[in-house]
């Protein structure tokens, strides 16, 4: 027996109605759904701390979410785990044709934009259908944008993006000087939409790029409690100017260790 066939059998063993698990017996889609989001998380998070017996770990956890949501479809009898394989097997064939097409699509090799190309002619419709509606926010605000450049809706360069951010920036004053919270909501919305825009147009990941800055805060934000707690005072009794100097004093002695 191999490993996927055993752990088809511990999962239905699992999920059975008389002696499985109360716990796993009583989950559905929707109730999984959240820990399969959250152990794609951790495969990412692995991989950035490049931690390869965690991340084998985590791609068995992910692995698992798999098999559980494609036992309970094969409960109802929508599906099993055979056509979810079945299915990713035939989609990748579909869209590498340079590598398993005919021998003449073969020796053509790939060609830029097919995979994408291949993948619009699968999905009829609008050019927006398609786009997950639970990506993070960032996510699936640069598929979006990705989406409609590919029907020619974009700027042609990353100058038209930028002066469209000073355009909602502009707009969000605005809407800040009429104290509308509503109307100060979505002007920030729409200044970070055309953020992700200029992160697409400049070739970066808008998701790695926020991450990075999160962690640069951090690192820098303790080095300055540290050192401010070391001098016997407390963040809380120091004004903006002070904390400013330390805020500097941190990035100094952060970038001087690189």
């Amino acid at each position: 027996m191999s490993n996927i066939e055993k752990l088809l059998e511990i999962m239905a063993a699992l999920r059975d109605p008389a002696g499985g698990c109360p716990w796993d017996r009583v989950q559905d889609f929707a109730s999984i759904a959240p820990y399969t989001v959250e152990e794609a998380y951790e495969v990412a998070d692995a991989i950035a701390r490049r931690d390869m017996a965690g991340l084998r770990d985590e791609l068995g956890d992910l692995l698992f979410q798999v098999v559980f949501h494609a036992r309970m479809a094969e409960e109802t009898g929508d599906f099993d785990f055979d056509a979810v394989a079945a299915g990713i097997c035939e989609k990748m064939l579909r869209r590498h044709p340079h590598v398993f097409g005919a021998a003449e699509e073969r020796e053509r090799g790939a060609v830029a934009g097919s995979w994408e190309r291949i993948k619009a002619a699968e999905r009829p419709g609008c050019a927006l259908d398609g786009v997950a509606l639970a990506l993070p926010a960032l996510k699936r605000s640069e598929k979006l944008g990705k989406r409609a450049a590919r029907v020619g809706f974009d700027w042609p360069d990353p100058a038209g993006v930028r002066n469209k951010i000073a355009e909602e920036l502009a707009e969000v004053d605005e809407a800040c000087a009429t104290g509308s919270s509503a109307a100060i909501f979505e002007e920030i919305g729409d200044l970070l939409f055309a953020v992700v825009n200029l992160a697409r147009h400049l070739e970066v990941d808008p998701e790695h790029a926020l991450n990075a800055a999160n962690r640069k805060f951090e690192a820098r934000f303790r080095h300055m409690e540290g050192e401010i707690l070391r001098a016997g005072e407390q963040l809380e009794e120091l004004d903006i100017g002070a904390l400013e100097d330390r805020w500097q004093a941190a990035k100094k002695a952060l970038s001087s260790t690189r």
